[in-house]
């Protein structure tokens, strides 16, 4: 079993969730933080049953994670 980091966002409609480390794009989403979760690794299995192993990138438990915030002209 291979460990990837999930991000989970909180929006006003709801959770949208998305692994790190794959190659392409997959997202999950719900009306909660569960539901989201269980959808993105839904959509995980199902990507890499697709697609096959090598879409997990070799370094996925190894990403570094940082969150930064910046101001933008509007």
């Amino acid at each position: 079993m291979k460990q990837l980091k999930i991000i989970v966002e909180k929006h006003p409609e709801g959770y949208v969730a998305y692994p790190l480390g794959l190659k392409g794009i997959v997202v999950g989403e719900g009306d909660t933080y569960e539901e989201a979760m269980a959808d993105v690794k839904s959509a995980i299995k199902f990507h890499i049953a697709s697609f096959g192993k090598n879409t997990i990138k070799e370094t996925a438990s190894r990403v570094e994670i940082f969150i930064a915030e910046t101001g933008v002209p509007v």
